[in-house]
């Protein structure tokens, strides 16, 4: 009778034991136990230290930053099709048909030509051609100097015009110079080989600009003490008449 007993006794403890296995068992299928439970764990602690991937900067633009906003055009901008891109400043022509502001004659924009003439005898001829851009005004008469002479002839007040003679860029005035006395009443009479034609300002009291140097014959010429000078005249006609 008493081993029965223990029989009995010993099958209700393993039905137990066995109760407490499925049950353990079901406990680490359900999410409860470190099995089920620990890999999510796992992963979403590495998930919170892993940084998130950035977003676009949509607030770049005004901001100062050297990154451009996603979708913004780089580079030079370009005009659209059709188009054209206007001058600079810096390159802009100015247009060729624009006058430039007239100035005075003198030796740095015009070219001097000295030619001794047969009639009138004893006389020269100069020619001024404006060889510059602008217009040039040839005021009053030429200041001339022959050689080494320290002071300029006088002028003949008869011959002044009534205009002030003006030059287009390749036109020319004209002044004649008288060069000694045809009857032989001049003094101190010399040959010289080198001439200077300063140009006079518009008061008339002192010289501009550089002076010109126009070639003699290789002989020179003859001058004495009545020597003298046309105003500048327009017309080579003018020039020769006095």
């Amino acid at each position: 009778m008493s081993s029965l007993r223990t029989s009995r006794t010993r099958l209700a403890g393993a039905a137990a034991t066995a109760v407490l296995a499925t049950l353990s068992l079901t406990a680490c299928q359900d999410g409860t136990g470190v099995h089920v439970a620990g890999t999510p764990a796992a992963a979403t602690t590495t998930a919170h230290s892993a940084p998130a991937a950035p977003s676009p900067d949509t607030s770049s633009a005004g901001t100062g930053s050297s990154a451009p906003r996603a979708g913004a055009a780089t580079g030079t901008a370009r005009p659209a099709a059709g188009t054209s891109t206007p001058a600079s400043a810096s390159t802009a022509r100015v247009p060729s048909g624009r006058p430039d502001r007239p100035v005075t004659c003198e030796g740095g924009n015009t070219r001097t030509v000295a030619a001794p003439l047969n009639r009138p005898v004893n006389h020269m001829l100069l020619t001024v051609t404006n060889t510059g851009r602008a217009t040039c005004y040839l005021y009053g008469y030429p200041a001339v100097r022959f050689g080494e002479a320290q002071s300029v002839p006088p002028v003949i007040e008869d011959s002044q015009p009534q205009a002030v003679v003006t030059l287009a860029p390749g036109e020319s005035g004209y002044a004649s110079v008288n060069l000694s006395a045809t009857d032989g009443s001049g003094s101190h009479g010399h040959t010289v080989n080198s001439l200077t034609v300063y140009f006079h300002g518009r008061s008339g009291n002192e010289s501009v600009g550089t002076g010109a140097h126009p070639a003699l014959p290789a002989k020179g010429v003859y001058v004495d003490d009545s020597l003298k000078v046309t105003y500048w005249q327009q017309s080579m006609d003018d020039a020769v008449q006095w």
